[in-house]
Formats: structure tokens, sequence, C-alpha cells
């Protein structure tokens, strides 16, 4: 069963490659692509991390709803959104009214090995990665979970197959 929408979201956590396939998907799909974390850095002029420094979690999260709100009303997109953006509870609201939302959901394992040399995320300098995204991992999944239209396991490493199985997904569920 299909639903009439041009608007997709992709949530879950850092690492799930939301970016990169979101990218790819919405070429495919000839559709706008936003991430929102890039969206808020060109506006602020700052990188994530600098602006984690400087305003804490809880401004970066004020910067954030105010994007996705500005984002989620554009009349075609994918956005890949940031992925704590599902903590609040207006930003989940937000998303579920106005798009077809799907949770990448991928292991810690695999979030370990995607984020290896990743030196820019805030939650995750000088701390025990593995514990950090486990805990994370226990306190958002059920949140990405009631947001979402359809959780998609991301498994393998074969980017190209990955991307056809949303595509198809995406054709099968939406009318774009």
């Amino acid at each position: 069963m299909s639903r009439q929408c041009s608007r997709i979201v992709f949530v879950g956590p850092m690492g799930a490659g939301k970016t990169t396939l979101g990218q790819l998907v919405a070429m495919q799909a000839g559709l706008p692509f936003y991430d929102s974390d890039d969206e808020i850095e060109v506006r602020c002029g700052a990188d994530i991390s600098w602006i984690f420094d400087k305003e804490g979690e809880a401004g970066f999260r004020d910067r954030e709803s105010v994007m996705l709100e500005e984002l989620l009303h554009k009349p075609r997109y994918l956005i890949a959104t940031g992925g704590g953006a599902i903590l609040r509870k207006n930003n989940r609201e937000l998303i579920q009214q106005n798009a077809f939302v799907i949770y990448l959901c991928v292991s810690v394992d695999r979030q370990l090995q995607y984020l290896s040399m990743d030196t820019k995320r805030p939650l995750l300098q000088n701390v025990d990665r593995f514990k950090v995204l486990t805990e994370l991992k226990e306190k958002r999944d059920p949140l990405y979970r009631s947001v979402s239209d359809v959780v998609f396991d991301i498994k393998g490493d074969d980017t190209k197959a990955i991307v056809a199985e949303l595509s198809n997904l995406i054709q099968s569920s939406v009318n774009l």
C-alpha cells in the first residue's frame, strides 16, 4: 500500500549512513537532499563540535529544532536528520506529521566500524565509544521506532545494494 508523499526523512543513530545513503537515494528519486546538521553548520558558519562547545547540547538542540521546522515544511525532499533529532517531542511530532519516515537501524558494532576514524562527533570525544553508543541505542531506539513508518536494518557493506533496497522500498511505499 502506498501513500501520496514527496517528503522522506531518514532517522537513526550516528554512523548509520543517513547522509551517504540519503544523498544517493535522493539522487535516484529526483528529490532535493538536505542533511539537517550540514544545514545548521551553513546557517551558523560553524561546525557542530564548535556549537556544542560554545552552547552545549541544549543550545545545539534548539538550533536543530528550528532547522527541522524550516526543512520539514519544504514541498519535496529527502532529509537526513541528526542522530539526536528525535529527542524532543516536538521534533518527533513534526517529523511524523510531515514525511514518510525510515529508521536506518544499525548495530553498535557496525557504528563503531563506520565511526572508527571520525573525530568530529561531540558525543564521542574522549569516551568509551562502545559504551556511549550502546547507551544511546538503548535510549533512542524506541524513539526512532515510534516516529518511523519503516524500520530498515542496515546489513552488509554493499552501498549500491542498500541504496537499491531503499529506493525499492520508497517506490513501493510512497507515490513521489
